[in-house]
């Protein structure tokens, strides 16, 4: 996978993580701030509700300022500013926070300003038919607020859970989303480390190659030499073992330049020299060299370059080197006597290259893949035909650098045709 890939997979989703990020945050505090917005109404208004009937029950009037203050997020207190039982306070607060459908816990106490101390206090649990009513073992916070003489405090000891617990869905899609990012980072890292080994692969074949053309270079040169010897070529089997060993040289030199243009594209350093070139004029031009291949094998080259208008705008190497891949591909994978078929046709805006053997064809279920990089289709423990599965990823990636459509048909036992689309100069 190329770098540049990599880095918008990377930034693009970053930046949907961080936007579903902010999005959940927001939906989690809005719905939070809406939660307790709802509570503390129902809280006020039951309170009082709750100081009104008290006042009722004990028939004296209430303050008609400063009756009901929120002192903190879970703490309120009322100015009653009268004296009153504790049984009808909590009988109040019952009836009340029943009416707004407030099943809290909550603890009271009653507070007399003349003696500076919560003369009375309870902590009452939410549990309908059941006493679950107990003393409170230190005081509630006293009100600073010097207009309160006698007053109560209401405090709601779990209300923030159970704000959460109304919660619960918001709270299982911040879970989800919060594991589709840690999975996103997790992905991130494997991707990462597997570019780090698959550079340090590259790196290492690269070396390699490398390396080798050095020896290929001087076995190349030797073997000139050797072949040239007035001794060896007057003895036929020298000569024949010396020219097998000149084809096998420039054999796998052909395959180390292939491994080091491929190491040149993976690096993304790609540098296409488009000029307007006739397709049909070089197709007979590196025809003979074409044919030499086939003829080796007893086979047969047909050109049909019908097209009428045959320019395109590529870069000439790559566009030889492809016509030479499909050729060479067609050989090999076509028996003792390879049939191949080079032909050109116009069709629309387009200029339509194809190449047919009439081979043994690709199975249906690996034709998808051929265009892969290292990949072959299985013959078992059969290795007849030769290749590092490396020809149809070139071919490939120079389609997708011209932006030429490449497409490929082929059946079992009949033959192969690969045809690519170029747009007319």
């Amino acid at each position: 996978m190329r770098n540049t890939i990599i880095r918008r997979v990377i930034v693009l989703g970053a930046i949907a993580c961080l936007s579903l990020l902010t999005v959940q945050t927001y939906w989690v505090l809005r719905t939070w701030d809406l939660q307790e917005r709802e509570f503390n109404r129902k809280a006020n208004q039951a309170l009082l509700d709750a100081a009104n009937q008290l006042a009722q029950m004990n028939v004296f009037a209430l303050p008609t300022k400063k009756l009901v203050e929120q002192v903190s997020s879970n703490y309120w207190v009322v100015n009653v500013n009268n004296v009153f039982e504790a049984n009808d306070l909590e009988y109040c607060l019952d009836k009340a926070f029943e009416t707004q459908s407030l099943k809290e816990d909550y603890q009271y106490g009653i507070f007399d300003c003349s003696s500076d101390q919560m003369v009375k206090g309870k902590f009452v649990k939410y549990s309908p038919g059941a006493e679950n009513k107990v003393e409170l073992s230190e005081p509630l916070p006293k009100h600073q607020d010097s207009d309160f003489i006698y007053y109560f405090g209401v405090q709601f000891i779990s209300k923030s859970g159970n704000i959460l617990s109304n919660m619960w869905i918001v709270i299982a899609f911040t879970v989800l989303m919060l594991i589709t990012l840690a999975f996103f980072i997790y992905s991130m890292i494997v991707i990462l480390r597997q570019k780090q080994l698959s550079e340090l692969q590259r790196d290492f074949i690269n070396n390699m190659t490398h390396e080798f053309k050095t020896p290929i270079s001087t076995i190349n040169i030797s073997t000139d030499v050797f072949i040239q010897n007035d001794k060896i070529k007057d003895d036929p089997r020298l000569s024949r073992y010396a020219l097998i060993i000149k084809e096998q040289v420039l054999r796998l030199n052909t395959q180390v330049e292939k491994v080091l243009q491929l190491a040149k594209i993976e690096r993304d350093n790609i540098e296409l020299n488009v000029e307007e070139i006739d397709l049909a004029m070089l197709i007979q031009h590196i025809s003979p060299t074409i044919e030499m291949k086939i003829n080796d094998k007893q086979g047969q080259l047909h050109l049909d370059l019908d097209a009428e208008n045959a320019l395109v705008r590529a870069d000439k190497l790559h566009l030889t080197n492809i016509l030479h891949n499909l050729v060479d591909n067609g050989v090999k994978y076509s028996g003792e006597k390879p049939d191949i078929r080079i032909g050109l046709r116009n069709q629309g805006k387009f200029l339509v290259l194809s190449v047919q053997d009439m081979g043994i064809g690709i199975p249906k279920d690996h034709q998808k893949r051929v265009f892969d990089k290292f990949y072959r289709v299985p013959t078992g423990n059969v290795h007849n035909v030769k290749g590092f599965g490396l020809g149809l990823f070139y071919v490939k990636t120079m389609c997708k650098e011209h932006h030429w459509k490449l497409d490929l048909q082929s059946e079992m036992g009949k033959g192969t045709l690969i045809e690519i689309s170029m747009p007319q100069g």
